[in-house]
């Protein structure tokens, strides 16, 4: 017999303060994946219960159809309104995959009214096959994307104007965001928890729900908020990929330069028009982002680490560390180790891109 389940989470104050409330309606069709749903409202409302964290997540579950969403296991979810039955606009909202994408096709209502909010909605992100109804409202013309594995070739079918990336976890351009297949909604919701409370909460976030916050191997293993700012700065695609296969090689702004086929200058002014940083700081960023995911993953030593991600030394990590997450190395891996991961050897380019593929296809 199927169960039914009601979802809404309210803001609570914290303390005595006045949190900052953020409204998430997550558009749930018939026949969507449970786990589209579940997985980011758990993170979400983990959020809320971190320490000094002055955000809460306000949920909304909302249906395409009167009566329960039955999800492609048969589970039943009660929804909190229907939409277009409501005049309340959403902060981000969620929109969930099913497995039969010619069923989502049908949602025309749902598609006219994504498109009618889009203008008045700060973010608005896809999970697994979602996209094809993002797609469906016009919103991806134009844009980046990634989805399902199995379903990115008829993605890009069907939407010919929008660029598919196959091997991507997490994927934004502009205010749109998609994610990849059904469990990389977790790491969407982690993301917009990033985005919106900062790297602590969002790694306290996994931490708590026993996940990593960037999947082990190649580049989607890396920090979804530095993907999020180069998706919108398509001249540095070339060159951020370069970076993140070869951490630790020779980047200094020289070198980049001459990767990139410019002056020091121009690279320079480059980085600051598109991502409001330098050249070197986005390599220590990146390195600081590969560091933490071979900490959370694997029993690589510090010293391995170190070398490993390019930073020459124990010192010159531990330094980078308290920059930008205000924590040494040796006390992020005592924090977020995942339980028993086996040590990852060292990555060539070559087995990072392969990871990076296999990352996305879940």
């Amino acid at each position: 017999m199927p169960v039914s389940h009601h979802i809404s989470h309210s803001a609570k104050p914290m303390n005595d303060m006045e949190p900052r409330v953020i409204t998430v309606g997550i558009v749930a069709p018939a026949g969507s994946q449970a786990l589209d749903i579940v997985g980011p409202v758990d993170a979400f409302a983990q959020a809320g219960k971190i320490p000094d964290n002055p955000v809460r997540y306000a949920i909304s579950l909302l249906g395409t159809a009167p009566g329960p969403i039955t999800a492609s296991s048969g589970l039943r979810l009660m929804p909190d309104r229907l939409i277009g039955e409501t005049n309340e606009l959403f902060d981000t909202l969620l929109v969930a995959g099913s497995p039969d994408i010619e069923a989502l096709s049908l949602e025309t209502a749902a598609a006219a009214w994504l498109a009618d909010m889009a203008p008045v909605t700060r973010r608005i992100a896809s999970i697994c096959n979602g996209a094809f109804l993002l797609g469906a409202a016009g919103l991806l013309m134009g844009r980046r994307a990634t989805t399902h594995w199995q379903s990115a070739d008829t993605l890009a079918n069907r939407f010919p104007d929008t660029r598919v990336e196959h091997d991507r976890t997490f994927v934004r351009d502009g205010h749109i965001y998609s994610s990849a297949g059904v469990t990389a909604g977790i790491d969407l919701a982690l993301a917009l928890i990033e985005q919106d409370c900062g790297p602590t909460v969002s790694l306290a976030v996994a931490h708590a729900l026993a996940v990593c916050l960037r999947r082990p191997g190649g580049q989607s293993q890396f920090s979804m908020h530095l993907w999020a700012q180069l998706s919108e700065s398509s001249p540095l695609g070339a060159l951020s990929d370069f970076v993140l296969d070869n951490l630790s090689a020779d980047l200094s702004v020289e070198r980049l330069a001459r990767q990139a086929s410019m002056s020091r200058r121009s690279l320079t002014r480059l980085f600051h028009e598109a991502l409001k940083t330098t050249p070197a700081r986005f390599v220590e960023a990146a390195r600081v982002e590969a560091a933490r995911s071979l900490l959370e993953a694997g029993s690589l030593s510090i010293q391995q680490v170190s070398h490993h991600c390019g930073f020459g030394s124990i010192d010159t990590m531990r330094r980078a560390f308290i920059r930008h997450l205000t924590v040494s190395p040796a006390g992020y891996r005592q924090r977020f180790q995942a339980p028993s991961h086996a040590a990852p050897g060292p990555l060539s380019a070559g087995r990072s891109k392969h990871l990076a593929q296999q990352g996305g296809k879940r």
